[in-house]
């Protein structure tokens, strides 16, 4: 696991928006399973997932992880579940291109709280990359949302605020290992689940289906930013994990027919293009210190 923990932050990052952009997908993909047994499987095989990594990484000492994590962990972790929830009920009652373009306003929160808590400045390049995202971001949105899918369109508003409050916590406390938030997260989403579901038993199909969910998708996905954020600027975190919301239409689209509008084809575009920009600035970033 020291091989993940070496790889360069904004990789990492981008790995975990790139296994997140299969989630839409996966939640289209069950066949009679209900919003909260979605919820409980996803959870379970991700709760799973993390302890197995904490096993793996701290052996004997995984439980000392929990208690090393302290409050910032623990408040992390309820943070985080409470997206975990509104981002399954977000994707069961909207579509996946209207869930990943609101998510897409992480950058903002990400960039105002990163300004007001750590202090940290916005580069030239940065502000061009975010007002460029914005842009499609504002083209995605408002050229998608419905009235009839009020309900799942304000719950995916849980997720940019509650990202961009994770990764600040990671941020102020770089030495803190986050992982075992995650399981707090998970176990605490999981419970929501188990006790919303009227039977938690569903088809061999869709029980798959909540493997990969938990275990590719967002196991491996929130792993990947939680250690990348830790030595990765917060508007630099933001503009990249955007690559989610371009990805994830795309999957949609690909497989289980969910077409995007023009207007979220352009938008896509600009926000790719803004990531683009970001990683171009960040390689840049790393020529000028290694030449001096």
């Amino acid at each position: 696991m020291n091989i993940i923990r070496n790889l360069p932050g904004p990789l990492l990052i981008f790995l975990g928006a790139l296994s997140l952009s299969f989630g839409g997908l996966l939640v289209k993909s069950f066949e009679g399973a209900t919003l909260w047994q979605i919820l409980f499987w996803r959870s379970l095989f991700f709760s799973i997932t993390v302890l197995a990594f904490l096993i793996i990484s701290y052996k004997r000492k995984t439980f000392k992880s929990f208690y090393v994590s302290g409050l910032p962990g623990f408040f992390g972790g309820i943070i985080l579940s409470i997206g975990f929830c509104g981002y399954v009920f977000a994707m069961y009652n909207t579509t996946v291109a209207n869930t990943n373009f609101i998510i897409s306003l992480q950058i903002l929160f990400l960039t105002i709280f990163g300004y007001f808590f750590l202090k940290e400045k916005i580069s030239s390049t940065t502000l061009t990359s975010i007002i460029l995202a914005m842009t499609g971001v504002l083209l995605m949105v408002g050229n998608s949302l419905t009235p009839g899918e009020l309900s799942g369109n304000l719950a995916a508003f849980s997720m940019p605020i509650v990202f961009a409050i994770l990764i600040i916590i990671i941020r102020k406390y770089p030495t803190v290992d986050m992982v075992p938030a995650q399981f707090v997260a998970g176990v605490c989403s999981c419970l929501v689940g188990f006790l919303l579901s009227t039977k938690i038993m569903i088809s061999p199909h869709d029980i798959f289906l909540g493997f990969l969910a938990g275990f590719f998708q967002v196991g491996f996905g929130f792993i990947f930013i939680t250690i990348g954020a830790r030595t990765t600027p917060s508007a630099t975190v933001g503009i990249i994990m955007l690559s989610e919301s371009v990805l994830g239409p795309i999957w949609a689209f690909l497989f289980v027919s969910e077409r995007p509008s023009m207007f979220g084809l352009i938008g896509g575009a600009i926000i790719l293009f803004a990531v683009l920009l970001q990683f171009y600035s960040l390689l840049n970033k790393r020529k000028k210190i290694v030449s001096d």
